[in-house]
């Protein structure tokens, strides 16, 4: 069983729909109306902090499911929190201006290429041996 696997994924689905309240929380504030996708500073990064989180999540989820399913449960799962503290740094600095977003978008980042390298490794190995 994957139970912190899947944990971190509900967390993460959780995280992405937040971004999307947040989106039509700013479109509200701002005043941008649906469909126009631009027209003022604070609902772009917002936007583009959802849109970012989407992007991410096809790489994100099946490197943290094969991580799991390949090396370990417990380490998928904590590597997988790092990528979703990654991504609340990234929204907090991106929100305040685009300059911040660095941080948070490399934590992210990291944690998806560890998962990524770390399934690649393990099912290669397995297919050799």
């Amino acid at each position: 069983m994957y139970h912190l696997t899947a944990l971190v994924t509900l967390l993460a689905v959780a995280f992405c729909f937040f971004t999307g309240i947040n989106v039509a929380k700013s479109r509200a504030k701002t005043g941008v109306k649906v469909p126009a996708m631009s027209g003022h500073p604070d609902f772009e990064r917002a936007f583009r902090i959802q849109m970012n989180t989407l992007e991410w999540m096809p790489i994100f989820l099946p490197s943290l499911w094969l991580f799991a399913i390949y090396i370990s449960d417990a380490i998928a799962a904590a590597i997988g929190a790092v990528w979703i503290i990654g991504r609340i740094v990234y929204f907090l600095g991106y929100s305040k201006e685009a300059a911040k977003r660095g941080p948070g978008f490399a934590i992210q980042a990291f944690a998806s290429i560890a998962l990524w390298i770390g399934a690649l490794v393990a099912v290669v190995w397995r297919v050799v041996h």
